[in-house]
């Protein structure tokens, strides 16, 4: 058994949301939250952690090396501990956190539930994948199942007693989604469907503790027009219901397969067979053709939650690091190292490990920071108490952040895994200690729910284009505020951000530049680049932040070590993190295309 704990960071998710986000106040400014205040936010968070810490950590572990299993019927057998974990949440009200009361959630803020997320996630990702896919698909039903089904059907997946999947990905047809193949060809019965066709990637495709499962599968009609407008959207479940939600005969819809992976073991990550050995009847979702725009309603949220997925894992690494950090003791003390006879000293106090220990810490608390922001911007961007203009403008900074929020914290979060195995050296690579599973589990993060380079290219070609520039513009602007307002007590880090940030403008002219030129491959060359660059500068910009709250408190009386840790977070990121945003943008407008020659991998 390993000898480090799983540990919620409560000190650093509290001050992130309250103390520098305000966001009790600024969520107590919307109607609807009107019943919710602090300590009640505070007391939902710390539950979270106590089941974070108590049910979900204790199953990670031997969830991972269990796995799952199907039948020969296509039952799946989830790991030993889940069932009762699931009732935990169902019980708990954790699968419908920030669903509305009518169809049995809690209505809770998106920014408290991501809170919740990360530390559930944090504890088991495997896991926490079935609630998080089940809670998307309810709200898909929610808004566009057939009326009848609305409500009770939503309401059954938002308490647990059935679970809920995303079938997008086939073979030969992932990201491309448009090349989708199922088919779907309509009944005599209004809205109903035979689908034929097989699914695969499909997270929570099954599992052995909810009586159903309802799938949110596309596919294309008959004479649909190719591509992504000949996409529909269909609502098929395991298990057919009548209108009083009473199961009757299994569908056609049956896993065959379990994909073997790298990572996320105890997630059953199925091959979805649809009329393969029996009709699989599927209802419509809104009309024919409009499958894409409804599945992209949860494309900002799935992503997002990626994101937090990312970050997660990163939190955990680190706690994990600085915990063994603290008590590993090895090798002498850099001053004495060269005496045989000097006391021998914990592996913190070597300089190599905590330079290690700090990046870990760095990105761990902007990459929260960023997340809890966008979070919050989306509850208040939905809030008919805000002026209409501010609401646009809050949803716009979203879109904007989205790629950044979902790519750059995957990439990110699996490097801090990776920094976590190196500290704690031989016993990182080894199943005793956790980081090897979180650096096996965080690899996926970066390829589902769109790729990184997806993300990369939708914030390069549509993101910086959308409004005219206007939702990059904005953002420029206001974080040139931001640097403005804290010159004063940052002189140096606040030059070095708007230097950088004035670096990331011209970058984005640069590139737009050569796509207004017709070289769109060199443009998107650079996407990825692009992306890592902005996304650096955008998490200074939280440590800036960041240390003008801490440093404001201190100045009033509320002196800490963690305070004072802020402060240091900020003097680290610009001085050892900020330059590679620098030497990106230089890269990019040196205009190499090298890689681009048709002779080269021929």
């Amino acid at each position: 058994m390993s000898s480090i704990a799983f540990d919620a960071d409560l000190q650093d998710i509290f001050f992130t949301v309250f103390e520098q986000l305000d966001a009790d106040g600024r969520l107590g400014e919307i109607a609807r939250f009107a019943d919710f205040d602090k300590e009640t936010y505070q007391a939902t968070v710390e539950e979270a952690a106590r089941i974070a810490t108590e049910v979900l950590n204790p199953i990670n572990g031997p969830g991972d090396r269990q796995g799952c299993k199907v039948d020969d019927d296509g039952n799946v057998t989830t790991p030993e501990g889940y069932a009762e974990a699931w009732r935990t949440f169902s019980e708990g009200g954790w699968i419908g956190m920030n669903a509305d009361p009518e169809v049995g959630g809690v209505g809770l803020p998106n920014t408290i539930a991501m809170i919740c997320t990360e530390l559930f996630s944090s504890a088991a990702t495997a896991f926490s994948m079935y609630p998080g896919l089940t809670a998307g698909a309810a709200r898909l039903v929610h808004k566009f199942a057939p009326e009848a089904w609305q409500l009770p059907v939503a309401t059954k997946m938002f308490t647990g007693e059935w679970g809920g999947t995303m079938c997008l990905t086939e073979a030969g047809a992932g990201t491309a989604v448009g090349d989708n193949r199922t088919r779907a060809t309509p009944t005599d019965e209004p809205g109903v469907y035979l689908l034929e066709g097989e699914k695969i990637f499909i997270s929570g495709g099954d599992a052995d503790f909810y009586d159903n499962v309802v799938h949110m599968v596309l596919a294309r009609t008959p004479d649909a027009p190719s591509g992504s407008r000949g996409i529909s959207i269909f609502l098929v479940p395991k298990f057919e219901f009548d209108d009083d939600m009473n199961l009757g005969e299994r569908n056609g819809a049956k896993v065959v397969g379990l994909e073997h992976k790298m990572g996320i073991n105890g997630s059953a990550t199925c091959v979805l067979a649809l009329g393969a050995d029996k009709p699989c009847k599927g209802w419509l979702l809104g009309e024919e053709g409009q499958g894409l725009p409804i599945m992209f309603h949860l494309m900002n949220e799935a992503r997002i939650g990626v994101g937090v997925q990312g970050q997660s894992v990163a939190a955990a690494a680190y706690t994990y690091a600085l915990k063994y950090a603290k008590d590993r003791v090895q090798g002498a003390s850099v001053e004495n190292f060269k005496n045989p006879d000097a006391p021998r000293v914990a592996i913190i106090e070597h300089p190599d490990v905590r330079r290690m220990l700090m990046t870990m810490k760095v990105l761990v608390e902007t990459m929260r920071a960023l997340l809890y922001r966008v979070a919050l911007y989306e509850d208040l961007s939905h809030s008919d108490d805000l002026e209409e203009s501010k609401r646009k403008k809050l949803a716009n900074r979203v879109d904007l952040l989205v790629p950044i929020a979902k790519a750059h914290c995957t990439d990110l979060g699996f490097d801090v895994c990776v920094t976590g195995v190196q500290v704690l050296g031989g016993y990182g690579y080894i199943n005793e200690y956790p980081l090897e599973q979180l650096v096996r589990d965080a690899k996926i993060m970066s390829i589902y729910e769109g790729t990184n380079g997806v993300q990369a290219m939708d914030l390069l070609g549509r993101k910086l284009r959308m409004k005219g520039g206007a939702l990059f513009m904005e953002w420029l602007g206001d974080s040139q505020k931001l640097v403005q307002k804290t010159s004063g007590d940052f002189p140096a880090e606040a030059e070095a951000i708007g230097k950088a940030l004035g670096h990331v403008g011209q970058t984005a002219m640069h590139l737009g530049a050569l796509g207004q030129k017709g070289k769109l491959a060199d443009a998107m060359l650079q996407a990825t680049p692009f992306q890592a660059m902005m996304g650096h500068v955008v998490l200074a910009l939280e440590a800036l932040d960041q240390a003008r709250v801490a440093k404001a408190k201190i100045e009033a009386g509320e002196d800490s070590a963690y305070l004072h840790g802020k402060l240091l977070n900020l003097t680290f990121f610009v001085k050892n993190l900020l330059p590679e945003a620098i030497a990106t943008g230089k890269a990019i407008q040196s205009g190499d295309t090298s890689c681009l020659d048709e002779r080269l991998f021929a």
